[in-house]
């Protein structure tokens, strides 16, 4: 399955680089990649312009099934996803504040963008992260799904209200770019100095979440179940969305709030190898990839040359999936047990 997934992600990286407005043949694409191509304008095209976003895609897109995965096994729903929990919005939040404060005290371009926005999203991810927590579980009876979607539609919300309000009564006119950039999702702005510190905190948080594979498992025997066996489940929680927030917030920090990937590549992922943490997450990884570098140049071509932010195009094909994934859920509440 590894493979085969490596092979398919091989595939979409070469076809991200090889089509958009200006077709590139692939033995091309190759030749550059490998060094034995002139100086031209295909290999500024590739290695300057379509490489580091289609990195920047595949980082994106396996983070953020990951986390996916992660918060549906920590919260034991099938509806969990970093979009529709409010974290992604958290992230946004903390990523526009970072943007309009930066340039009010005047901290500057370069350290807003390596170290500021990073922070600020991660800040505002575990912030939100941490209250549709709270919410879900007030008045006690665990996590209802209803509860629990409810608490992340509304935090959600809030916080959308809030960067609208934080856009509104900011000084600058420049900062609406920036801003729509956030809140629409989008992969246009990559560029190779970008990419370190996205791919680094996927990495070494993939592979922390892969060695909680067994914590994980045993969340999904149900909490009494998980005490039982040896697992502190507060604290174990506590931990891990600590992790999930760091991730969700560096990932949007470079990329803006895009929707669904954490909750469609997950359930797609089950259906292949099971729910078993240690196999699932690295074939979370890669199909979340997969996933979104093809959705990305889905949106390059589509429209060309218009270019369409990939969190339009994923919340298209997520928002069907998701009312299929309530209606089945209901069914399954609803069945005699």
């Amino acid at each position: 399955m590894l493979t085969a997934l490596t092979a398919a992600l091989a595939a979409a990286v070469l076809a991200g680089l090889a089509l958009g407005s200006v077709r590139i043949p692939p033995s091309q694409v190759l030749d550059i990649l490998t060094g034995g191509a002139e100086p031209s304008p295909f290999r500024t095209i590739v290695l300057d312009v379509r490489l580091p976003r289609v990195l920047l895609g595949a980082a994106v897109g396996a983070g953020l099934a990951v986390i996916g995965a992660v918060l549906q096994a920590l919260v034991r729903n099938p509806l969990a996803d970093p979009f529709l929990l409010g974290v992604s919005s958290g992230a946004s939040v903390g990523a526009v504040s970072a943007i309009v404060l930066g340039g009010v005290f005047g901290l500057g371009a370069a350290l807003s963008t390596a170290v500021t926005i990073p922070a600020a999203s991660f800040a505002g991810a575990l912030l939100a992260l941490v209250l549709v927590y709270a919410l879900a579980r007030s008045g006690g009876g665990g996590f209802a799904t209803g509860r629990l979607i409810l608490a992340g539609v509304a935090v959600s919300y809030v916080l959308t209200a809030l960067t609208s309000l934080i856009l509104v009564t900011a000084d600058s006119a420049d900062h609406l770019k920036e801003v729509l950039y956030w809140t629409l999702g989008g992969l246009g702005g990559a560029r190779w100095d970008m990419l370190a510190l996205p791919c680094a905190v996927l990495a070494v948080g993939t592979a922390l979440l892969v060695a909680l594979a067994r914590p994980l498992d045993l969340l999904l025997v149900g909490e009494e179940g998980a005490t039982v066996l040896g697992l502190d489940t507060a604290r174990f929680r506590a931990a891990v969305f600590v992790l999930a927030s760091l991730l969700t917030g560096v990932l949007v920090a470079y990329s803006g709030a895009i929707g669904f990937v954490g909750l469609m590549v997950p359930h797609a992922a089950r259906m292949l190898v099971g729910a078993a943490h240690r196999t699932l997450l690295p074939v979370v990884a890669l199909m979340g990839a997969v996933f979104l570098v093809a959705a990305d140049l889905a949106a390059r071509t589509l429209a060309a040359p218009q270019d369409i932010p990939v969190g339009v195009l994923t919340a298209l094909t997520g928002g069907p999936f998701f009312l299929w994934l309530l209606h089945r859920s209901r069914t399954h509440e609803g069945a005699p047990a």
